[in-house]
């Protein structure tokens, strides 16, 4: 039974799926879509998903997936080995709480964030400037969502315990596009208080790491970041 993944390379809902089909030790094949070319409002992608978003999880010929979060809850049901939901109700709860949080606030605060980051030149603008005053108000928030995981995350490995779960799928792609957004343009992001996550958020970036070394990691990378690593 084939799992063929559509989306969208760096969509975070996206990477989601990959990183729990990683986590399960479960193959797959990826399908990316090209967003500059409008693939996604394409009648074949439609066919799939009327809505034209991604993910899509394909299954075969004969199942088709769609919402990440959905998609999450029949992998767990269909694949219960290496749990992503916990194994009890105290950590179902843990994991969903996460989850909940990072799909709202965090996601939030990271597009406030980086759909000005991402969108500029990487010039820094003028302080007390609409723009900065803007700019350092959503980083504020962000920063404010990057100390409640670190509390989170506290002595343990992953952010619901020992092992990853779907509450790491959800948050490592947001918070790793923190680091690309430090990569890209590092002047800017140095400006609103992320010059060096390491440095900021020590066991983020531990956590990070150790996502990373999950076998099967290096897959779930963007395709454009591996053709066109960061300066």
């Amino acid at each position: 039974m084939t799992l063929t993944v559509h989306t969208i390379s760096g969509a975070p809902r996206g990477w989601r799926i990959l990183l729990a089909l990683t986590f399960k030790g479960l193959d797959y094949d990826i399908r990316y879509l090209q967003a500059s070319a409008q693939e996604q409002r394409s009648a074949e992608f439609l066919a799939l998903n009327p809505r034209g978003k991604v993910p899509v999880l394909a299954v075969g010929g004969d199942i088709v997936l769609r919402e990440s979060l959905a998609i999450l809850t029949w992998l767990e049901r269909q694949h219960p080995e290496k749990p992503i939901f916990g194994e009890t109700p105290e950590e179902a709860t843990r994991i969903w709480q996460s989850t909940s949080e990072s799909c709202h606030y965090l996601r939030d605060a990271i597009h406030d964030v980086l759909s000005v980051v991402f969108n500029s030149d990487g010039s820094v603008p003028v302080d007390g400037s609409h723009e900065m005053t803007a700019l350092s108000e959503a980083a504020a928030s962000l920063h404010a969502e990057c100390r409640a995981l670190e509390g989170l995350l506290g002595d343990q490995a992953f952010l619901a315990g020992e092992r990853p779960s779907a509450a790491d799928a959800v948050a490592f792609p947001e918070i790793r596009l923190i680091q690309r957004g430090i990569e890209i343009r590092q002047a800017l992001m140095s400006a609103i208080g992320f010059a060096n996550l390491p440095f900021s958020y020590p066991k983020l970036a531990a956590w990070m790491d150790r996502i990373a070394a999950v076998p099967g990691f290096e897959k779930t990378l963007p395709a454009h970041w591996k053709a066109q690593p960061a300066a």
